[in-house]
């Protein structure tokens, strides 16, 4: 009988094999949080935002059309307020930190919402 050897994700404590951890710097990670390392969303990128301009024109979506639930719920709540920082979204939302920066980001490709600093604060307000 084969003993397989296990490991911990350094990110989560999930229990993995050891042969089927991910070496990101100098941690061991499951799947699931090596692609969220990985693969983050930028904010700034330009070729997000043509490509996502694009998409909804030939798709003929406008506004809040085509945005999941939250992302319609994040940009209702920024509508409501008029202005909102990182840390009101984090409170309402209940979102990690990851996650709320990847929902910003593509509702920044869309061209719905942008930041906007005001002294030493950044806000988000809508496009």
């Amino acid at each position: 009988m084969v003993q397989t050897e296990f490991t911990k994700c350094q990110k989560c404590g999930r229990e993995i094999s050891r042969g089927d951890g991910l070496t990101f710097g100098a941690q061991i990670l499951c799947e699931e949080c090596y692609i969220k390392a990985t693969h983050r969303i930028q904010t700034c990128d330009p070729l997000a935002v043509r490509s996502a301009q694009r998409f909804r024109k030939t798709s003929g979506l406008e506004a809040t059309e085509g945005l999941t639930e939250l992302q319609r719920a994040i940009y209702e709540f920024i509508k409501s307020r008029g202005k909102v920082t990182g840390v009101e979204l984090f409170t309402e939302f209940h979102l990690s930190p990851q996650e709320l920066e990847n929902q910003i980001a593509i509702l920044r490709h869309c061209e719905l919402v942008k930041g906007q600093k005001e002294g030493d604060k950044v806000y988000l307000t809508l496009f």
